[in-house]
């Protein structure tokens, strides 16, 4: 069974921004998220505080498609067996890169702008329910993100799977 050091790396890499993707998103909720507002007590600073994280994260996360697109094609391209890379695998990553792009595009600016909004509002009722409206427009960003990482964790699995399994010997 041969393995040249380009297959190596480009695997290294994808197992890499995966960990990235995936990693980074467990470690802001698991641990970013609850320290903010345990630490830095307003719901204003703390807010700006993980608006920024996230968008931190995303940028990271555009990364690690280029990464993992680059990679992949690379793996392609080799033609051998042991490089191919699966049509579930392209899939998952295809649309794991639609879900980040309609998050980074389109939904996270407009709940930043809510929320900048509701943060300006000085009358009490107006602020409370400009943050009813943040909240509610951020619910479905949240579950993207899970829906994210849960199918980024199943790409980790295939690419797991079909690392241990046999080199196929074409007939």
């Amino acid at each position: 069974m041969h393995c040249g050091w380009g297959l190596a790396c480009a695997l290294s890499v994808e197992y890499l921004a995966l960990g990235v993707w995936v990693g980074g998103l467990i470690v802001l909720v698991g641990a970013v998220i609850p320290a903010v507002f345990n630490t830095l007590g307003g719901q204003e600073s703390g807010g700006f505080f993980l608006t920024k994280a996230f968008e931190g994260y995303n940028r990271l996360v555009v990364v690690a498609l280029i990464i993992l697109v680059c990679a992949m094609g690379y793996r392609r391209w080799q033609g051998t067996p042991r490089a191919t890379v699966s049509r579930a695998e392209w899939v998952l990553l295809s649309v794991m890169g639609a879900i980040a792009g309609v998050i980074i595009l389109v939904l996270h600016p407009h709940a930043a702008a809510l929320q900048a909004q509701a943060f300006a509002l000085k009358d009490e009722q107006a602020r409370k329910a400009a943050f009813e409206a943040f909240f509610r427009f951020h619910m479905p960003i949240r579950s993207l993100y899970v829906v994210n990482v849960v199918l980024g964790m199943w790409l980790l699995a295939l690419k797991a799977k079909r690392s241990i399994e046999p080199e196929r010997i074409p007939a």
